[in-house]
């Protein structure tokens, strides 16, 4: 093999690579999510910053492997390596932390001395919580 292939070889390698880590570190920040509550504005700059430090990554592998050059295999690398890890080990990854983020918001309601099946009865029962439908809301006719 030359060393022209083996280097095209060793960058769709590296850039599958980085993208496998970029999910590795989405999925960190989801483990945060779900651990540390908190609204709409923190996540849309967890995101943000999230898709700052993907750009620059996937800048740096092009910058140092490819000395700048844009060879889109590698942008496709990229794509294919969080493709491959999301919807393979990230799968199994979300599942976990779903059953791990509700096993601790039951542990959460037990320990302020509520049940959850009660909480799901005293909802149902509340007055006033019923929403009207489109058909309801006006009056006039």
């Amino acid at each position: 093999m030359s060393g022209a292939i083996y280097y095209e070889t060793f960058l769709l390698a590296a850039s599958l690579a980085v993208g496998i880590g970029l999910m590795i570190a989405y999925d960190g920040l989801r483990l945060f999510r779900a651990l540390v509550p908190h609204g709409t504005l923190w996540t849309g700059l967890e995101d943000a910053g999230y898709w700052l430090l993907s750009s620059g990554a996937t800048f740096l592998l092009l910058f140092y492997q490819n000395d700048g050059i844009l060879r889109w295999y590698a942008i496709g690398g990229v794509l294919l390596g969080m493709t491959a890890y999301n919807v393979t080990v990230s799968r199994f990854y979300r599942k976990l932390l779903k059953k791990t983020a509700k096993y601790f918001t039951m542990k959460k309601r037990m320990r302020r001395g509520r049940r959850p099946e009660r909480e799901e009865q005293v909802k149902e029962k509340r007055p006033g919580s019923m929403s009207m439908g489109p058909k309801e809301k006006g009056t006039g006719t």
